[in-house]
């Protein structure tokens, strides 16, 4: 059963009618009293809250009414309100709604809403290892067996069924497109477009015509009509990369068509509709986006119904050989080599590196090493002399997780970069590592990193 609440009758009988049709059980309450008269009588699967159902437009009485609902249910709250109280509603989303609708609302939208939030209350739990998850879903292209990424893959597993909107955090090279397109090839929607768009790389100027599209004539040089992304995606999925890089304007226009599903072809006054699952991605912390006043509070509460964030590959070392092996067996075929292997010393030492470009760069490592070295099984010297060569994003001040890592494992980490990049040079080695040469021969035998000493 789900449950209205909102004191304007003419809202509350259209809800009806929709949901009715379309085969829910719904009941309408005018009143806060009356919604909790019927939730101690019957628990409603899914409540539609009009925070405004008052003469007084505060929201103080829906706000109320939620915070009684939370303390009391775990059921999913979808908030209604008008285009000028989203402020108001993305205060419900802190006090525990799932999503919220604009008035006047798209059926098609809502409907869409209803279904994703009651199929993500009624999912049962996933199986828990990889194999089962394999038998079930699609993730050949995702790699690895670490207890994070299993819980990142049930995720998929219960969310890629639905519609909900969907953000993807974590460091750069982690896998955030492969995840997007893993949700996308297990959902309903997996013989539709999956259109990705780097929004990073998109000027202000260029964003409602690449986003949208344009009409020829709507601006100098549009010599012809242009069909938008969003167009593109129609009836699939829409993979908005970068989305943290998004200059506040283009914020402003993203969330419209976020939020009706509506838009505007540039040069054209004619309104277009679109049927799109919506999955984000970026490499920063929107929270202190949000809080430095650069992205938009109610752009980020509607992109991240469901979050998941991708462990940098520092925090799952284990998967580090598997992932080896993977790139190996394709770079066997790619090249025509067939014998190709890493040698067990090398599997260690490259599980040791820290790979601030997380798998991205073990790829471009592993791939750059299998072109320049012709030996068929592949040592720690053949990758250390490609590793500095492989391009990272650098950040001096970035360190590891509390917990990931010893002092000592540090130690070893960065005695064998320094070792690598300075190639065996002792003097240059101890010189960037700041200690002496004895201090970093001690620690050479400590760690027992076999080197042949090269001319200063």
């Amino acid at each position: 059963m789900i449950l209205i609440v909102d004191d304007d009758i003419a809202v509350r009988t259209s809800l009806l009618l929709l949901l009715q049709n379309h085969k829910y059980e719904a009941i309408g309450a005018d009143s806060a009293s009356k919604a909790l008269k019927i939730m101690s009588q019957q628990t409603p699967e899914l409540v539609i809250l009009d925070l405004n159902f008052s003469i007084d437009t505060s929201g103080k009485e829906g706000m109320a009414l939620l915070k009684e609902i939370r303390e009391n249910h775990t059921m999913p709250v979808l908030l209604i309100t008008g285009w000028g109280s989203i402020a108001l509603a993305v205060e419900g989303m802190k006090l525990g709604a799932n999503d919220f609708i604009n008035k006047p609302w798209n059926n098609d939208h809502l409907l869409q809403s209803v279904k994703t939030l009651l199929s993500l209350q009624n999912q049962q739990p996933a199986p828990q290892n990889r194999k089962q998850l394999d038998k079930q879903y699609n993730f050949k292209q995702l790699i690895g067996e670490d207890a994070r990424m299993i819980a990142i893959l049930e995720t998929i597993g219960r969310v890629a069924t639905t519609d909900a909107s969907v953000l993807i955090t974590g460091e750069s090279g982690t896998g955030k497109e492969l995840i997007a397109e893993a949700i996308h090839e297990n959902s309903k929607r997996s013989n539709k477009p999956f259109i990705k768009v780097n929004l990073g790389g998109i000027a202000a100027s260029l964003f409602e015509s690449e986003m949208f599209g344009h009409v020829r004539g709507a601006f100098t040089d549009a010599r012809f009509d242009r069909m938008g992304r969003f167009e593109l995606a129609n009836k699939g999925t829409i993979f908005l990369d970068e989305i943290g890089d998004l200059e506040s304007g283009s914020q402003v226009k993203l969330l419209r068509v976020l939020q009706d599903r509506t838009y505007e072809v540039l040069g054209s006054s004619r309104t277009k509709t679109v049927d799109v699952r919506v999955v984000c991605a970026t490499n920063k912390n929107l929270n202190e986006l949000v809080a430095k006043g650069l992205f938009r509070e109610d752009l980020l509460y509607r992109i991240n119904l469901i979050h998941i964030h991708l462990p940098p590959l520092r925090e799952r070392q284990g998967d580090i050989p598997l992932l080896v092996g993977f790139f190996m067996g394709n770079m066997k075929e790619i090249y025509g080599r067939p014998n190709l292997s890493v040698a067990p010393a090398a599997m260690k030492w490259l599980q040791k590196l820290q790979l601030p470009g997380n798998i991205r760069q073990l790829k471009n490592l592993i791939e750059r090493t299998v072109l320049v070295s012709g030996n068929e099984v592949l040592n720690i010297e053949d990758f250390q002399s490609q590793l500095e060569l492989s391009p990272v994003q650098k950040d001096k001040n970035q360190l590891p997780g509390v917990g990931t890592m010893t002092l000592e494992e540090m130690e070893e980490g960065m005695v064998r970069q320094a070792m690598s990049f300075h190639k065996n040079r002792i003097s240059k080695a101890a010189a960037s590592l700041g200690i002496t040469r004895n201090a970093l021969y001690r620690r050479l035998e400590k760690y027992q990193i076999p080197f042949n000493e090269a001319e200063d």
